[in-house]
């Protein structure tokens, strides 16, 4: 919605040479204007732009001159210096296209001199020698033939020499090239330029096709032929020099075939040659020897295939298709052309080429389409749908759709599109419909996964051709199935493109078929019905993205659906108003009214008036639970369709209403999302504001918009004035002290997009600027907020103020600026690692003052009075060269310090702070124009030693062996020696022996060790010492560590700093950069050193952010020597890899710490565009060390290598240019995983999984078998073909040992990975005849790795074997697996084996019957003979069997079988003999006639947990009312249970009972939720005397889960049914059974038993008040006790949740009841509960609190029948809300004398300042990492300002006053004293608190607030004539 600004164009002026203008100025006359002084005038204009202008005007000057104008001399003169003009303008200089235009409008008879003064220019043109000056002249003759008719006839006059010129310029650049091998930059620049050349030779031939036409030239003998074939083999050789760039060889390959065009004859033998060239059958005799002599090369059989694609290019670009005029021959190479490039896309997978063989086959689908027109009938069958090349073709679509590379995808959809449109021409005539290929295309498409990408565009385009109608036919859920899948958000632009295909289309064949408006309904049934329902009832995302995507298009196809939309959703929004997961239809009309206004198919003003909807439903929609929902509310008053539309006085009002309740929002999208809408809303306001100025000066118009807006311009404009101030006051007021990180974000981010959008350009009218409501308050509260702990509040702030820094830096007094200067100083060495950061903030505000330097800076630094006279010198410059110095000094002589006692550096002045805020100051300056560059010169020098001299105090620690466990000592200054010893011994002692044999210390290490260890503290003692001020410290291992990698950092950034900010000094201007060529290399020396030794993680990976910055430099460097380091480095790095020697210095640890980040760096920052030559190399010799042939080479370059390309295939930014190498990685990863070395191992490991990452991409769900992160095994095997025959061959040796029965089992660790790489593989649907790779060979090897004697492989060979199974083979394998398990227990029998198959066929059986197969007959035979198998074999799940571990595993697959036959009995199907088998099995179990073993079996719980799921199965199928009412005695037989419920829940084992309780509780869930009262179909047949048992249970139960869930159970049981029963069965009446659960909820051990004590007790209580029994007034009180306990902060969600769940179910009967029931101050007391859950923390708890209010709202709403009043609310306008009904209450209650002082202790708060008087100074927090406030949410002042509004509201309505009340008295005593108190406290804080001590300055400053609200109500209350009393005292 917003505008964007118009570019403005650059024009460059032209000059004239002092001859030029002598010649013309010979010419011109003063007195009259003719073209010579016309052209003088013109060169005298500096501004090309004006020039323009000029030149426009040549033209009629011109053609006024008369015929005999020709011959004269002035006419020549001028016509010269056009020329010249011309030729020495720039290609993209629109002078030179101007000019042109004007010359092409010449008079005839000015032509000839014209011509020749151009030609004599365009001669001296082509004398140029020097190869970088090629380039213009090339420029030159491009455009002479580009729309240029003078230009192209003097071409046509020297066409010789330009041909001679481009033959010469072909040789030249080749040989340069050649001679700058290496040098990049160069040879970029000479690639480019060859580029052109070759692109204007061609341009020659085709534009000027008549020179060399006819038969003149076609002699061997003639000039312009010898040029041509030069320039034949020049492109020739560049088509095969493979170094070249991509482009150049693509055009070279065009290039070739149109030369070779031009002088072929006969012309139609030209395509057969083609041919040739392309299959590689070329005779050399029947080739013309010209042709061999130039382009001989190209006759060879072998021709590399990317020089076969470039060729295929060149034909079917340069070669005419149309029209059928190169016969049969041109047929003939159209089909070989697509052989060949369908051979190459197996072959060539690098990424550029790959796309390119992609683009190819469009333009051939467009250049076959073309030939089809007027092709022969051969060729229509050739190119019919059922051919064979449009069978491959489709096989490279299907592999290729989902390829990662967009523009790969793109080109699929369009060859796609392409070949459909093809086979509909060869089958013209016939209807499409009933066309088999169609009919099998869309079958197929139909049977795939939505989660296939290719299949939605390739639909789309299938319903172009087919219509939607009748895809429709086939399956109506369509629709439905592709909204389902727009949860996904990477498929949702998919899904909506089809979507909006099919309803465009359907509507389409509706009007042309139906009369008007007869059609709509079922077209709003298929399309906009399904849409409704998600959006009332869909999960988040799902709904996100359908309203991003899917509402606009379907609004534009047929904007009138809006009105059905609101028209159904207006009628069920009061009824379904949503929750905080679900929209409601409130949430889908705002959602639908947002989109319909945004895209301009509605006008709020409308709607609003015409009462469709009202203001109350879109404040209700603004503060709703869900999130979203607000935002809708929000974007329909922000969003307009024009930028320009009035904004009414009720949509600010709604705004600012907005405003109240949702800046405190802890999600980050909703919070930018809040922030976007208000911007485009003030846009609207400024933008609309400038065309009310207009019109107030346009008075006809006024009257107008009067008219339309009922008001004049300058009332609106006060209106949006007022509004904008009040907006900004409102979010000044919300950055109070202790407001919420989101808060501050939200109004920071809003005050600076008004400060953007308001900004004022000149001499315009602005409706409202930020500066002027700015004052010194304002200023102060910006500058508190850089204390702000989160960062990105501390940036906010910042820009904030530059943008404000004028009216800012004006309000500083220098007595403040002094203090606020101190204060950075100091907190820049603070210990606090984020105090440094807010110091580098304040700092680089205040060097924008321009007192800086004399009110601050003067004190510290000797002044230089030549800075003061040097006014060109900017303040910011000049105040942070003061500012880097002081730091610069200050830090110099901390590192001194250091190095006598890093301790004492750790504890009082850590060096990090400084480093900092020197490179924060560095980064804000503007390095292209400083002035002072000596002094910079000199500080940068200073800055490089500084960080080297730093870094050498800190590395040992952070390269030391454990950095983590130093703690060296030196408690007074003498010890520094053995401080210095320690840090000796500690320097890294293990070289590369690391891996092979342990560490062995020298032996006085350990001497000295024993010595040291009676002084060594341990890890948690702090150790202290003095510090400079001789106050006590203390120093942990944790502050040294984090003062020296955080030391490390800072530096590690300062370097890349200074290596990105700094122009680089180059050979020929050396006094340009402020950093030397040798510097640098320095700066990556020092890198290097530190990324190749360190191994504190910390410290790498900071030097790696550095060395980046680095490397980014040198690559877009000019000097020849930096720009190869790179290079240098690399080949460095890997040569003392691979020769491992022992004297090695590299870091050898497990994960190779800093090497990989290194060699990432040094890649990663190499040019996108090039060839990539280094990534190249180092993975060919990455490979070869990570898979080595032969073993005995060493292992420790093997596990470096295996390490850096694992940080190679993670590393993004090289993008699809590792994918060549992927397959290798595997390969090296899964041969090293054999390894007998753990570190190899290991490393193959991590190795494989960030393969698999890079593969299949990240993990999107947590179901491990989704298919999301899939492919099929055709695209997996495409694009990695090297693995098919490798991960065949490594299957087969695998499984070639599983098998044999007399060998030892062999375990094969690399079968878990092969597994791994397999499951993720599927057989797709498309899979045709001509797959080479198909899956299939695998499946017997994966049902052979079932026999794999771990546990874990059998498994996942279950779950890989599916996928590999298309659905129609399932029932078959699956009886062929059941049919090969053993009949009996033979003794020979391996369980293994059982155990693997059982797991295939039960993942076999699990996929198959939840397969959408609709249930046809196949699939009920087939289900048939499954069960007739299992029947068989059922001797496995008896005691026949005895292992347990398989009988568990063939009950899983009765349990199965079981749960869904269950489902298909309900369809009609039988299975009676099926539940015989079943009792049978379960009564030989062991659970009826005991279990035998004792717990340790292996197997027996899973068995016995099998087992139980198959009786409670049986069980729920026999109760169920088709078996009932089938009457046949085999029925009634089965429907006798063979063991029941009460036997489970008696069983020893919990195990058993708890399945058993968890069958109970879902069945009386579901009978609640049904309340089915007939019969009881699907849930367990429950016991009559289930209640007694329970509380039997409830009692004796000793396992915590059963226990809890047998709670739960008789929580969801009808109360009325369980009290009778208490008495008899456990000897308890009710008020016991009360205190019983109320003590277990006290004392229960675990919280999950604690809450369901809690909601039972509650349960019990409030049905025990509602029939009227007594309740002991000491068990109330207990339980609203445990509430208020359950209530506290850091209680555990769960409970939280408890107590809001109990909140809910008292509200009407306890809370707002109409009588009080429970007393005052207990039911207070649960109303502040409800209060403190509303301020929780976590979102889920607030939002379960909040509908607590939302029933007292309701309660309201019935007994007042208010006409509107807010009925589901968000946590902040619940609190104002609650606190709201509490007032209100207390009037009802008559409580209001009773009520009022406890709302005022409320007030006042917990007394946080108690336990403060005792202490005679506020400590300082002694940890380093210092957390603050646990509640990052609740905002007290919030609290108190929301209450203190409610109590004065009540007083003013009541009245009230409380003449003598002793408890207000109290109170008043105790505000008084808090309130000395506090400003006794805030006097003993240092100055600026805000910064040195946050926390306390931040609690003080909310308690005063607190206390100052608090005495004035206290005031009110007192009758007047006590307070004149006080007044009088006073």
């Amino acid at each position: 919605m917003v505008l964007k600004k118009k570019k403005e164009i650059q024009v460059d002026a032209f000059f004239l040479d002092h001859h030029q203008l002598e010649k013309l100025q010979r010419f011109s006359k003063a007195e009259e204007q003719n073209l010579a002084s016309l052209l003088v005038h013109c060169a005298e204009l500096r501004n090309g732009i004006q020039q323009i202008q000029c030149i426009k005007q040549i033209m009629p000057l011109v053609k006024q001159m008369d015929q005999n104008s020709a011959g004269d001399p002035m006419v020549k003169a001028c016509l010269d210096v056009l020329g010249e003009i011309y030729f020495s303008l720039g290609a993209k200089n629109p002078l030179k296209k101007v000019l042109a235009s004007s010359l092409n409008g010449l008079p005839g008879h000015l032509m000839v001199p014209a011509v020749q003064s151009f030609v004599c220019c365009l001669r001296e043109e082509l004398k140029t020698t020097d190869v970088y000056l090629y380039r213009k002249v090339l420029d030159n003759l491009a455009s002479c033939v580009e729309d240029f008719s003078l230009g192209r006839a003097c071409i046509k006059n020297l066409f010789e020499e330009v041909l001679q010129f481009l033959q010469k310029l072909l040789l030249d650049i080749q040989e340069e090239n050649r001679r700058n091998h290496g040098n990049r930059i160069v040879q970029t620049q000479l690639m480019h330029d060859l580029l052109i050349a070759i692109k204007v030779s061609m341009m020659l031939i085709q534009k000027l096709q008549e020179n060399i036409q006819g038969s003149l030239w076609k002699h061997s003998e003639s000039f312009v032929w010898q040029s041509m074939c030069s320039l034949l083999k020049s492109c020739t050789n560049f088509l095969m020099d493979a170094t070249l760039l991509q482009t150049v060889q693509t055009t070279s390959g065009l290039a070739v075939v149109l030369f070779t065009r031009a002088m072929y004859e006969p012309a139609e033998e030209l395509p057969s040659l083609i041919s040739g060239l392309l299959l590689g059958t070329v005779e050399h005799s029947g080739v013309p020897a010209w042709f061999v002599r130039n382009s001989g090369v190209l006759c060879t059989a072998e021709l590399p295939g990317s020089v076969l694609l470039f060729l295929c290019h060149g034909a079917l670009a340069m070669l005419d298709w149309k029209n059928g005029s190169m016969g049969e021959n041109g047929e003939k190479l159209l089909l070989d052309i697509a052989s060949v490039l369908l051979s190459l896309s197996s072959e060539l997978k690098e990424p550029s080429v790959a796309t390119s063989l992609s683009r190819i086959l469009v333009i051939w689908t467009n250049s076959a389409l073309a030939a089809l027109v007027s092709g022969s009938p051969d060729l229509k069958i050739k190119l019919n749908g059922n051919s064979d090349l449009i069978g491959k073709l489709l096989e490279y679509i299907y592999t290729h759709w989902d390829h990662p590379l967009d523009a790969i995808r793109h080109q699929t959809k369009l060859i796609f599109k392409n070949l459909l449109q093809i086979h509909q021409t060869t089958i013209a005539g016939s209807t499409g419909k009933s066309d088999p290929f169609f009919a099998r295309l869309i079958k197929h498409l139909l049977s795939l996964d939505w989660h296939v990408k290719g299949k939605y565009a390739s639909l789309g385009s299938l319903v172009e051709c087919v219509g939607t109608e009748n895809i429709l036919q086939l399956d109506r859920t369509i629709p439905v199935q592709i909204l389902d899948v727009m949860s996904d958000q990477s498929l949702a632009p998919y899904a909506s493109d089809l979507l909006e295909t099919m309803f465009t289309n359907h509507k389409a064949h509706f009007t042309l078929s139906f009369q008007e408006g007869t059609w709509i309904d079922q077209w709003h049934n298929i399309w906009v019905s399904p849409l409704l329902v998600i959006l009332c009832e869909g999960n988040h995302d799902q709904t996100t993205y359908i309203i991003d995507y899917y509402l606009p298009k379907l609004l534009k196809c047929n904007p009138d659906s809006l009105s059905y939309m609101i028209r159904i959703l207006q009628a069920s929004a009061d009824a379904n108003l949503g929750s905080c997961s679900t929209r409601g239809a409130l949430g889908a009309l705002m959602a639908c009214l947002r989109t319909a206004r945004a895209h301009g198919h509605l006008e709020l003003s409308n709607i609003m008036s015409s009462g469709l909807v009202s203001t109350g439903c879109i404040k209700q929609g603004l503060v709703h639970q869900h999130s979203q929902v607000c935002i809708d509310a929000l974007g329909l008053l922000c969003e307009t369709h024009r930028t320009t539309e009035i904004v009414s006085l009720e949509e600010m009002q709604l705004i600012q209403f907005f405003m109240l309740y949702n800046l405190n929002n802890q999600s980050p999208s909703v919070r930018q999302q809040i922030i976007s809408l208000l911007r485009k809303l003030f846009c609207r306001i400024q933008e609309s504001s400038q065309v009310l100025y207009k019109l107030e000066q346009n008075k006809t118009k006024q009257e107008l918009v009067e008219k339309s807006t009922k008001m004049p311009p300058l009332r609106i404009l006060q209106q949006y004035k007022d509004f904008m101030s009040s907006v900004c006051a409102r979010l000044f007021e919300v950055l109070f002290p202790g407001s919420s990180h989101p808060t501050r974000f939200c109004a920071l981010s809003i005050l600076e997009s008004i400060a953007e959008i308001f900004s004022v350009p000149k001499g315009q009218a602005q409706v409202f600027q930020l500066d002027q409501e700015i004052d010194s308050a304002h200023v102060q509260t910006l500058i508190q907020c850089f204390a702000s702990t989160f960062e990105e509040v501390k940036i906010l702030a910042f820009r904030l103020l530059m943008k404000l820094r004028d009216v800012a830096l004006n309000l500083q007094g220098s007595e403040n600026l002094d203090l606020l200067f101190q204060a950075a100083i100091d907190l820049s060495t603070s210990t606090k690692p984020y105090d440094c950061v807010t110091a580098s903030y304040l700092l680089n505000f205040l060097v924008y003052h321009k007192g800086l330097q004399h009110i601050c800076l003067g004190k510290w630094l000797e002044h230089n009075p030549q800075l003061d006279e040097n006014t060109s010198v900017s303040t910011v410059e000049k105040n942070t060269l003061g500012v880097i110095k002081l730091l610069l000094v200050n830090v110099e002589e901390e590192i001194f310090q250091a190095k006598k006692s890093l301790l004492q550096a750790a504890a009082s002045f850590p060096m990090y702070g400084r480093v900092h805020c020197i490179t924060g100051a560095l980064q804000q300056l503007p390095f292209n124009n400083l002035t002072l560059v000596s002094e910079w010169k000199e500080i940068v020098t200073r800055l490089i030693w500084m960080s080297y001299s730093l870094s050498a105090v800190v590395s040992p620690v952070v390269q030391s062996s454990s950095p983590e466990g130093l703690i060296p000592m030196d408690c007074d200054p003498e010890s520094a020696d053995r401080l210095q010893m320690i840090l000796h011994e500690i320097q890294p002692q293990d070289t590369n022996d690391y891996f092979m044999q342990a560490k062995i210390l020298k032996e006085h290490c350990k001497e000295e060790s024993e010595k040291l260890a009676d002084q060594l503290p341990t890890k948690n003692i702090c150790m202290e010492m003095r510090g400079k001020d001789r106050q006590t410290c203390d120093v942990t291992a944790q502050m040294v560590l984090v003062c020296c990698w955080r030391s490390m950092k800072e530096v590690s950034l300062l370097l890349g700093t200074l290596c990105k900010l700094l122009p680089s000094q180059t050979t020929s201007e050396p006094s340009e950069g402020l950093i030397t060529v040798e510097q640098v290399k320095n700066i990556g020396d020092y890198f290097k050193h530190h990324l190749l030794q360190s191994r504190h993680r910390g410290a790498f990976e900071l030097a790696y952010a550095g060395f980046v910055q680095l490397t980014e430099m040198l690559s877009r460097c000019n000097s020849e020597s930096l720009h190869k380091m790179p290079e240098h480095w690399l080949s460095c790095v890997l040569e003392e890899i691979k020769c491992c020697d022992p004297s090695s210095t590299l870091c050898a640890t497990r994960r190779s710490a800093g090497i990989p980040f290194y060699i990432q760096a040094l890649l990663a920052s190499e040019p996108k565009k090039g060839k990539a030559d280094l990534l190249k190399m180092a993975m060919k010799e990455l490979i070869s060390l990570a898979a080595p042939l032969n073993e005995s080479s060493s292992v420790i370059p093997q596990v470096h290598a295996l390490n850096i390309l694992r940080a190679l295939y993670r590393d993004t930014r090289l993008g699809e240019n590792i994918m060549p190498y992927v397959a290798d990685g595997i390969k090296a990863s899964i041969l090293g995983f054999m390894s007998p070395v753990w570190a190899v191992r290991n490393s193959s490991t991590l190795l494989f999984s960030a393969l698999i990452t890079r593969i299949f991409g990240v993990k999107r769900e947590k179901d491990e078998n989704s298919k999301k992160n899939r492919m099929t095994g055709r695209e997996f095997f495409s694009r990695f073909p090297s693995l098919y025959p490798f991960l065949l061959k490594q299957l087969e040796v695998v499984t070639s040992t599983l098998n044999s029965e007399t060998e030892e089992l062999k375990i094969h660790p690399s079968l878990f990975l092969l597994l791994l790489i397999l499951g993720r593989l599927y057989p797709s649907p498309m899979d045709g005849s001509h797959s080479a790779l198909s899956i299939a060979p695998f499946v017997p090897f994966i049902i052979r790795c079932g026999h794999s004697p771990v546990f874990r492989c059998r498994e996942m060979s279950g779950r890989a074997l599916v996928p590999f199974l298309v659905a129609t083979e399932v029932p078959h394998t699956a009886l062929a697996l059941l049919r090969g398990l053993p009949d009996s227990a033979a003794p020979g029998m391996r369980q293994n084996a059982v155990h693997g198959t059982l797991l295939q066929v039960f993942h076999l059986l699990q996929s198959y019957l939840e397969s959408n197969h609709f249930v046809s007959l196949d699939f009920q035979q087939g289900l048939h003979d499954i069960i007739t198998c299992v029947g068989t074999k059922l001797w496995l799940a008896k005691r026949l069997n005895p292992c347990l571990v398989t009988r568990a595993a063939y009950l899983d697959v009765l349990v199965m079988l079981s749960t869904h036959l269950e489902k298909f009995q309900r369809q009609g199907m039988q299975f009676l003999d099926f539940w015989e088998e079943m009792k049978i099995v379960i009564s030989d179990s062991e659970l009826v006639s005991g279990i035998p073993y004792s717990p340790a079996v292996p197997g027996l719980i899973q068995y016995l947990q099998s087992i139980t799921k198959l009786v409670i199965s049986v069980l729920s199928v026999t109760a169920g009312p088709d078996v009932q009412s089938c009457g046949s005695a085999a029925a009634e037989e089965m429907a006798k249970p063979s063991l029941s419920v009460a036997h489970l829940l008696h069983c020893e084992f919990h195990e058993v009972r708890l399945l058993a309780l968890e069958a109970i509780l879902l069945g009386l869930k579901q009978r609640n939720s049904k309340q089915i009262a007939e019969g009881r179909g699907g849930v367990l047949c429950l016991p009559t005397d289930l209640e007694d048992t329970l509380l039997t249970m409830a009692l004796k139960e000793t396992n915590p889960q059963c226990f809890c869930k047998v709670l739960e159970i008789l929580y969801i049981m009808d109360l009325r049914n369980v009290l009778p029963k208490t008495e008899c069965s456990i000897k308890m009446n009710p008020n016991q059974l009360l205190t019983w659960s109320l003590n277990l909820a006290d004392i229960s051990s675990s919280p999950e038993g604690q809450t369901i004590a809690l909601k039972f007790a509650s349960k019990l209580i409030i049905h025990l008040l509602q029939n009227h029994q007594q309740v002991p007034e000491e068990v109330l009180k207990k339980w609203v006790q445990l509430i208020m306990y359950f209530c506290e902060d850091e209680q555990e969600t769960e409970m939280l949740l408890a107590a809001a769940e109990v909140l809910k179910s008292i509200t009407s009967f306890l809370l707002s009841s109409e009588k009080l029931i429970l007393g005052l101050s207990d039911t207070l007391g649960l109303w502040k509960c409800v209060i403190l859950l509303l301020q929780n923390e976590d979102l889920v708890v607030r939002d379960a609190a909040a509908e607590v209010i939302q029933v007292a709202q309701s309660e309201k709403n019935s007994s007042e029948g208010t006409d509107f009043a807010f009925r589901i609310v968000n946590a902040p306008m619940a609190l104002d809300l609650a606190f709201g009904i509490v007032c209100e209450l207390l009037q009802r209650w008559g409580e209001i004398h009773g009520g009022v002082p406890v709302l005022l202790e409320w007030l006042l708060g917990d007394g946080d300042l108690q336990s403060d008087g005792e202490t005679p100074a506020l400590e300082e927090d002694d940890s380093l990492f210092d957390k603050g406030e646990v509640n990052f949410w609740a905002e007290k002042l919030t609290h108190v300002r929301q209450l203190s509004k409610h109590l004065l509201h009540l007083l003013s309505v009541t009245h009230l006053t409380l003449p003598d009340h002793g408890e207000l008295n109290h109170l008043s005593r105790i505000a008084l004293d808090q309130a000395q108190r506090i400003e006794h406290l805030l006097g003993a804080l240092p100055p600026v608190p805000e910064f040195s001590r946050t926390p306390e300055f931040t609690r003080l400053a909310i308690q005063k607030e607190r206390i100052s609200v608090c005495l004035k109500i206290l005031n009110l209350l007192k009758p007047d004539d006590t307070c004149k009393n006080e007044n009088l005292e006073k």
